[in-house]
């Protein structure tokens, strides 16, 4: 299989917006203090030993009801043009697809994705969404009034990874299987042509699976939050990541060049691994 693609996967809350996005979204139409709600979230979390992800979502599902605050999925993706973004997000995606192509003589194709935890009702009403090949995240279920009943999908720190193997394989559908045996040259989009941007804990699993499995992985400071760049310097000290930055998306801030240096690797590696694959065709001919 020719590999002429790059996939580029992000986090989104504290990669490519600043805050979680109910911070601008849900929490002012019901007049939530973020901390409050994130602090109620964790003593209801203890409370039942459940999953983090599903109990913040009923939380704010309850308290919606309780303030009869309508949260249809129309509704969840019209607050997304509250959603704000790091400085050189909304021209950063346009920018490397000219970058890849141009470097590539139009050769090599750049995809760009989104792993959250937070909702894609509103993820896929953003004013950055045409940019992505996919978007996957957290889901209410609807019931036939389009009121939303429950979480019909979680994605937890480790239910992403789950993703990274679908893009692997090039089975994005969640009705597609990923469990079944396929051969690494199969598999349209591999791990060497990955890179994964998260900013913090929550990303270690899908660091961790890209790394390991020979792609590239970058954590994002937000220079605001002291404790931000402390637990990106934790995690490039644990071998978590290859790189750090501040969440500058501008053209030649310090993550933009950085990002131009692997993508200009991963380029060499497509080019030099589908010469091989030619000249193994050619030899099988003869």
């Amino acid at each position: 299989m020719k590999r002429n693609i790059i996939a580029i996967i992000y986090d989104f809350d504290g990669t490519l917006s600043p805050q979680p996005m109910q911070e601008y979204t849900v929490f002012p139409q019901l007049n939530i203090k973020p901390q409050e709600f994130w602090e109620e979230v964790q003593k209801e979390n203890t409370k039942i030993k459940g999953e983090q992800i599903i109990t913040y979502m009923m939380l704010m599902l309850r308290k919606a009801n309780q303030a009869s605050l309508r949260i249809s999925k129309s509704d969840l993706g019209k607050m997304a043009s509250k959603v704000q973004y790091f400085s050189g997000v909304t021209t950063f995606f346009p920018r490397i697809n000219k970058f890849v192509e141009k470097e590539s003589n139009n050769k090599i194709k750049v995809r760009h994705y989104i792993i959250s935890s937070g909702l894609k009702e509103i993820l896929s009403r953003t004013k950055i969404k045409d940019y992505f090949y996919n978007i996957f995240a957290s889901e209410y279920y609807y019931n036939h009034y389009g009121a939303p009943i429950y979480p019909k999908l979680v994605v937890t720190d480790t239910v992403k990874t789950q993703f990274l193997f679908r893009i692997n394989k090039g089975r994005e559908k969640l009705t597609e299987s990923i469990n079944e045996f396929m051969d690494e040259g199969d598999r349209p989009i591999p791990f060497s042509n990955i890179i994964y941007i998260g900013d913090g804990m929550t990303d270690v699993p899908c660091m961790t699976v890209t790394t390991k499995n020979g792609g590239y992985s970058i954590a994002v400071f937000n220079r605001q939050k002291r404790k931000s760049l402390q637990i990106c310097k934790t995690l490039f000290k644990n071998a978590r990541v290859d790189y750090i930055a501040e969440a500058d998306y501008n053209k030649d801030s310090e993550l933009d060049k950085f990002l131009k240096i692997i993508l200009k690797t991963i380029m060499q590696g497509i080019i030099f691994y589908n010469k091989q694959r030619d000249m193994v065709i050619r030899r099988n001919i003869k």
